[in-house]
C-alpha cells in the first residue's frame, strides 16, 4: 500500500499568510483565520510588502535592531539540558507528524520550542468545533468555514512559536512512500528523521509507513490517546546506536596513587576477579567517585615513565571489602575515612585482622556451631579496580609504549580517570511484530503492568485496527454494537495468538510474568476503548505530545528510547456513564469531555474556583489545560494566576504562550490574555503578587476560603511551603509540581 488517508476532505489551495507577518502579530487571535493550505515547495508571499519571501529571509537572517531574536539566547536553557552536542544535532532533524489533532499538535509544539530543524504536518481531516477541546490553535473561524483542516489552522501558531525552525504543511491528500522518503525536506536538503503518528491510520498502510521507516533510518514514533487510554509506541529501528543513556554528566576524577596487588586477596571483592589473581588498584582523591562496574575511563596526565598510557581507555570495576557484621564499622567516620588515605596493602591487613579477631570469636561460641559467619560488603568508594582481560585492557597492554601490567607500578603523582560512555547499539522491533509478541505490555503504573493490564490494551488496538479492516471505519462514539464488535474481534485475536510462543493473550499475569494459564479477556476495559475510541482528553494529549517529542528527540543519540510500548488506562475518570449524563452531546467544544466524564462533571468544572501559582513552563500548559477543559466559566467559578516575574527572552524555549514581542511583559498577564482567547468563556484575573507573609492583606481568609483548588507551578521550595502551610490551614487541595 502507498498511501495513507485521514479523511477525504477537499483540500483548499489557497496559501496561508506570510510567516513573518504571523511572528510579527504573534498571538493574534485570528493569526490562521484565514489560512488555507500551504506547498512546502512555494514561496510565501507578504501581504504587507507584497513581495516574496524565501525561508532563509524569515527565519531571522535579516532580522535587525528591534526584530533580533537571538536563536543562542532562545535555546540557553536547553544548552544546559543536552549539550552543544545534542543542540547541534538537533537542527539535522526534520519530522513530520501525521495527524493534528491534541496529541499531533501538542507533539509538533513541543518539537518546535525543541528548536529542531523543521517540522511537516500532514492532516486533511476539517476543523470542527469539538476539536477546539484539544487542539488550542483550532478558532471558531477555522470552524465556521467549513473547508480548514486541522494542518492549516495549526500552522500560523505553531510557525510564530520559533522563527528558527521550518514548519509548513504538507500539501496532499494522501501521504505517499515519496513524500515520506523526500530528500530535501523544507529545502534544507535533508530527509525526514521521524516520523510521529498521533492517530491510527487503516493497518495496511500503518504497518507499511514503519516499515518504510525501518528500512531508511526514520525513528518511528506513535502517541494514541483514546478516550481514557493512552499508548506510545517508540521504533528506532534494527540498528541504533545511542551515545549518551543517561544523559548524567561524566566524572573527572584526579588519581592520588596506583597500586599492582600481586595476588587478590580473598577480602577484597572485585567483580570478575579471581583470588590469587594480579589485580591494579587506583585510588582517587575524591570520597566517592560515581562510578559503577563496567564504565570506562580515559587515562590523562599520567607522567614519570607512564606517558605511553595517556589517551587510553580502559574499564573500571568497584572494589569492596569483606568486614564482620558484628564489627559494626561506621563507613562515615572520621576513622574509617583516614584509613582509607593509606597504601591498599595497609587497608586490606588492617581488614583481615579485625576479620580474623571476629571470626575466631565466632567459632569460639559453641551457639554458632553450624552458623554462618555473617559478613558484610562495603564499598570502598575511593578506589576503582582497573580490568586488563576485556578488549580495552588487551588494546592497551598490546601497546609497545606500555607493554605490560608493570608500567603501573612505576606512579608517582599526577594523573588523571576522565569517564567516557562507548555507544551502546540496540536493536528494535517494528509495529507488526511488537503488536502481536508483546507478552506483557509495559504500563505507566507499576502495579498495572504487574496484573497484566496491558494485555487487554494491546489486544484492543489490535481489534480496532481489525474492525475499520472489515467495516472501512473506525469505533463510533458510543456505539454498542460497534464496541460489541471489537471485543468479538479480541477475542479472536486472542485464541489465534494462544498457541503461539510469546505472543500477546489474555493470559493469567502475575507480578509481570505470564504464567501460561488462559484467563477472561476485560470485556468491560476493551468495550470502553472502543465506545470512547473517538475522544481525546486535553490532559493526556498534553502527556503524550511530550513524551513522543522527547522521544524523537533521542534520534540525536541522547537518552534511551523507550522499551517499544507503553500504555495508560485511567478508568477512575468514567464515573457516571447514565445515557443521559453522556449524551446527547451539545455540538461544543466540550463534547469529548463531557461524552467520557459526562455533563454534570462539565457543568461542577465549570464553576470551579483555582489558584494558579507560577505562569512559566508549567503554569502555561496548566492554564492551557484548565481553558481547553471550561474551568471557571461557569457564573460561580474564577481562575486567578500570579506570577511576579517578567518574560525574557529565554523563557521562549519552553514558555509556549509567549512571543518575541511579549518580552518584557509580566507572565501573568500575557498567560491569561491568550488563554482569554482561546476561550472568551473563562473568567480569568492575572495578578503580579508574590504569595506570602508580605502580601495576606490580598490573599487573605475571604480568598483562600473561596477556593475549590490551589495549583503550584513554583521554581522555589520557600513559596512551596507556604502554599503548602496556607491549604493545610484552610483545607484545601494543593495540586504540587515546579521545578528547583
Amino acid at each position: 500500500m502507498k498511501t495513507a488517508t485521514l479523511g477525504k476532505q477537499k483540500i483548499s489551495n489557497k496559501r496561508p499568510s506570510s510567516p513573518s507577518s504571523v511572528a510579527a502579530n504573534t498571538n493574534s487571535s485570528n493569526s490562521e483565520s484565514h489560512h488555507k493550505r500551504s506547498r512546502i515547495s512555494s514561496n510565501i508571499r507578504s501581504e504587507k510588502m507584497e513581495t516574496t519571501v524565501t525561508w532563509g529571509e524569515w527565519m531571522g537572517a535579516h532580522k535587525t535592531g528591534s526584530l533580533v531574536d537571538n536563536e543562542s539566547e532562545r535555546i540557553d536553557r536547553q544548552k544546559a539540558a543536552f549539550g552543544h552536542d545534542t543542540i547541534a544535532r538537533l537542527k539535522d532533524l526534520n519530522v513530520l507528524i501525521v495527524g493534528c489533532q491534541g496529541v499531533g499538535v501538542e507533539t509538533a509544539k513541543n518539537l518546535i520550542l525543541s528548536n529542531v530543524g523543521g517540522v511537516v504536518l500532514w492532516d486533511t481531516t476539517i476543523c470542527k468545533e469539538f476539536h477546539r477541546g484539544s487542539n488550542f490553535y483550532v478558532t471558531p473561524d477555522h470552524v465556521a468555514s467549513g473547508d480548514v483542516t486541522l494542518a492549516d489552522a495549526s500552522l500560523g501558531e505553531l510557525r510564530s512559536l520559533n522563527p528558527f525552525c521550518r514548519v509548513d504543511v504538507l500539501a496532499s491528500e494522501s501521504l505517499s512512500d515519496e513524500a515520506v522518503l523526500s530528500k530535501d525536506v523544507l529545502g534544507s536538503r535533508r530527509p525526514f528523521s521521524a516520523v510521529v503518528v498521533t492517530q491510527l491510520l487503516p493497518k495496511e498502510e500503518l504497518f507499511n509507513l514503519n516499515e518504510i521507516a525501518r528500512a531508511n533510518g526514520i525513528v518511528f514514533v506513535m502517541a494514541l490517546n483514546n478516550g481514557v487510554t493512552s499508548s506510545i509506541f517508540s521504533d528506532f529501528g534494527p540498528r541504533h546506536e545511542i551515545s549518551d543513556a543517561t544523559g548524567e554528566p561524566t566524572q573527572t576524577l584526579a588519581v592520588s596513587n596506583i597500586e599492582i596487588l600481586d595476588e587478590k586477596p580473598k577480602l577484597l571483592e572485585v567483580s570478575g576477579a579471581k583470588d590469587g589473581e594480579k589485580v591494579v588498584i587506583v585510588t582517587v582523591a575524591q570520597n566517592d567517585h560515581g562510578l559503577e562496574d563496567g564504565d570506562v575511563v580515559v587515562l590523562e596526565d599520567m607522567r614519570e615513565g607512564m606517558e605511553g598510557l595517556n589517551g587510553k581507555c580502559v574499564t573500571v570495576k568497584r572494589v569492596a571489602i569483606a568486614s564482620p557484621t558484628a564489627a559494626k564499622v561506621d563507613t562515615r567516620g572520621v576513622a574509617f575515612k583516614t584509613a582509607l588515605q593509606l597504601p591498599t596493602a595497609s587497608v586490606i591487613s588492617n581488614f583481615e585482622r579485625q576479620y580474623d579477631f571476629y571470626k575466631t570469636s565466632f567459632d569460639e561460641d559453641e551457639e554458632n556451631a553450624n552458623k554462618k559467619f555473617p559478613v558484610r560488603t562495603i564499598t570502598i568508594f575511593n578506589r576503582l579496580a582497573l580490568v586488563l582481560n576485556d578488549h580495552h585492557g588487551k588494546s592497551l597492554l598490546s601497546d609497545p609504549q606500555v607493554a605490560s601490567i608493570d608500567v603501573f607500578g612505576k606512579y608517582q603523582s599526577g594523573g588523571l580517570l576522565n569517564q567516557v560512555r562507548p555507544p551502546i547499539v540496540k536493536e528494535y522491533r517494528s509495529l507488526a511484530d511488537t503488536l502481536e509478541s508483546t507478552p506483557v505490555p509495559q504500563m505507566l503504573r507499576g502495579e498495572d503492568w504487574e496484573l497484566g493490564k496491558g494485555v487487554d490494551i494491546h489486544l484492543s488496538i489490535a481489534a480496532v485496527l481489525d474492525f475499520h479492516d472489515t467495516y472501512g471505519f473506525w469505533p463510533r462514539l458510543h456505539n454498542k454494537d460497534d464496541a460489541s464488535e471489537v471485543v468479538s474481534a479480541a477475542k479472536k485475536i486472542s485464541d489465534k495468538r494462544k498457541d503461539i510462543e510469546g505472543s500477546c493473550w489474555s493470559q493469567s499475569i502475575q507480578y509481570g510474568f505470564p504464567m501460561g494459564e488462559p484467563r477472561d479477556l476485560d470485556e468491560k476495559r476493551i468495550g470502553r476503548y472502543a465506545r470512547l475510541f473517538s475522544t481525546e482528553l486535553t490532559g493526556f494529549c498534553a502527556f503524550l505530545g511530550g513524551a513522543a517529542a522527547q522521544e524523537v528527540i533521542k534520534a540525536s543519540g541522547k537518552f534511551t528510547p523507550i522499551e517499544q510500548w507503553v500504555h495508560h488506562d485511567e478508568d477512575a475518570l468514567v464515573v457516571d456513564e447514565c445515557q443521559s449524563n453522556i449524551s446527547p452531546l451539545f455540538g461544543s467544544r466540550y463534547d469529548h469531555q463531557i461524552a467520557i466524564m459526562g455533563k454534570d462533571f462539565q457543568a461542577r468544572a465549570a464553576n470551579q474556583r483555582v489558584f494558579l501559582v507560577g505562569c512559566g513552563a508549567l503554569g502555561c500548559e496548566y492554564l492551557k489545560g484548565l481553558a481547553l477543559m471550561g474551568i471557571g466559566t461557569g457564573k460561580d467559578g474564577k481562575i486567578w494566576v500570579t506570577d511576579m516575574d517578567r518574560i525574557e527572552v529565554s523563557n521562549l524555549s519552553r514558555q509556549f504562550l509567549f512571543r518575541q514581542n511579549d518580552v518584557g511583559h509580566p507572565k501573568s498577564v500575557r498567560g491569561a490574555m491568550v488563554v482569554k482567547r482561546w476561550n472568551p468563556n473563562v473568567n480569568i484575573e492575572a495578578l503580579e503578587k508574590k504569595v506570602g507573609d508580605d502580601s495576606e492583606d490580598f490573599f487573605n481568609d475571604k480568598f483562600w476560603e473561596s477556593l475549590d483548588v490551589c495549583w503550584n507551578a513554583l521554581d522555589n521550595v520557600q513559596a512551596r511551603q507556604y502554599t503548602d502551610a496556607r491549604c493545610l490551614f484552610y483545607s484545601k487541595p494543593l495540586l504540587e509540581s515546579g521545578t528547583l
